[in-house]
């Protein structure tokens, strides 16, 4: 296939006027003045309309020392035994990455191929670690992919057994703080052949944040940003990168500091899905696209 991979196996590859006065009976009727007035009111009106004013409690608090720390699992090269290939524009994405996750204030660390294994003790390590002065976390996967499964250099494990390390019950310093997981991989072996279109309550009876003693479920406060929806191909260019990490790092770099995480994920979505389409000689893999899937189990709403 030219030009694009998935993440596969090895065998599948003002205008200024005088003012007038007009008079009639003995009144001036200054029609002008009044119009700029309206169109003064009306304007005001809709900026107070463009306004929007989350109450504190609806948002994650921010005011730690820390952004908190960013995870970055780069897997590129796999062990023969798996039957998957070189994943060539991952080091693209990791290096963008972490420029944009540092720039967000994030700790961010990178390691490279790593087996299924190290993947779990290093990410155990992280969540037995000390994470009070820390915001938020975020762990970035990068590699081939099932539904429900992530590949590290020497075979699959399942996503979860990753990802239940932060639990609330797990991991008590990270309770009702944002736990962010970004899964660039396959999860399926489906194409997406795309259509054509002409478009482009608060309960006063329960305990606020201001009392600790409050319980929330254990699997609360998580969101998971995958590449594509369950059972289709990730798409990824060999030179450019993989689809969804260019257009996440892209959005983040524009406005990671002023919108909120879900309008920020929506615009990555609306990026993938209108800008990219797959190019091959082989029309089985020629003009195919991808829309990335948001699974959020956040309970406010978080800005950097």
């Amino acid at each position: 296939m030219v030009g694009f991979s998935v993440e596969r196996p090895r065998h599948i590859t003002a205008d200024r006027r005088p003012h007038r006065v007009q008079m009639q009976s003995g009144v001036p009727l200054n029609e002008e003045p009044r119009k700029k007035k309206n169109d003064q009111e009306k304007s005001e009106k809709t900026s107070r309309q463009s306004i929007r004013i989350v109450p504190p409690e609806f948002q994650y608090t921010m005011n730690y020392g820390k952004v908190g720390k960013c995870i970055i699992i780069n897997n590129k090269n796999f062990d023969e035994k798996t039957g998957m290939c070189t994943r060539n524009g991952t080091d693209k994405d990791a290096g963008d990455l972490f420029r944009c996750f540092k720039n967000l204030g994030f700790d961010v660390t990178v390691h490279n191929d790593t087996s299924c294994e190290e993947m779990e003790r290093l990410l155990q390590n992280v969540a037995q670690q000390n994470h009070s002065d820390s915001a938020c976390f975020a762990c970035i996967l990068l590699s081939h992919g099932e539904e429900g499964q992530i590949y590290g250099t020497d075979g699959a494990m399942a996503i979860k057994s990753l990802t239940t390390l932060f639990r609330g019950d797990k991991c008590k310093s990270l309770v009702g703080k944002p736990k962010l997981f970004f899964i660039q991989a396959c999860r399926g072996s489906e194409f997406d052949e795309g259509i054509q279109t002409d478009s482009g309550p608060a309960n006063d009876s329960m305990e606020t944040d201001a009392n600790p003693r409050y319980k929330i479920p254990v699997e609360a406060d998580f969101l998971f940003a995958y590449s594509t929806v369950p059972g289709y191909y990730s798409w990824r260019n060999p030179g450019r990168g993989s689809w969804f990490v260019q257009a996440l790092c892209s959005v983040l770099n524009e406005h990671g500091k002023h919108l909120e995480i879900m309008q920020i994920l929506t615009r990555v979505n609306y990026m993938v899905a209108t800008s990219y389409e797959s190019w091959s000689d082989d029309p089985r893999y020629s003009e195919k696209k991808q829309i990335p899937c948001v699974v959020s189990m956040l309970t406010k709403e978080l800005y950097f």
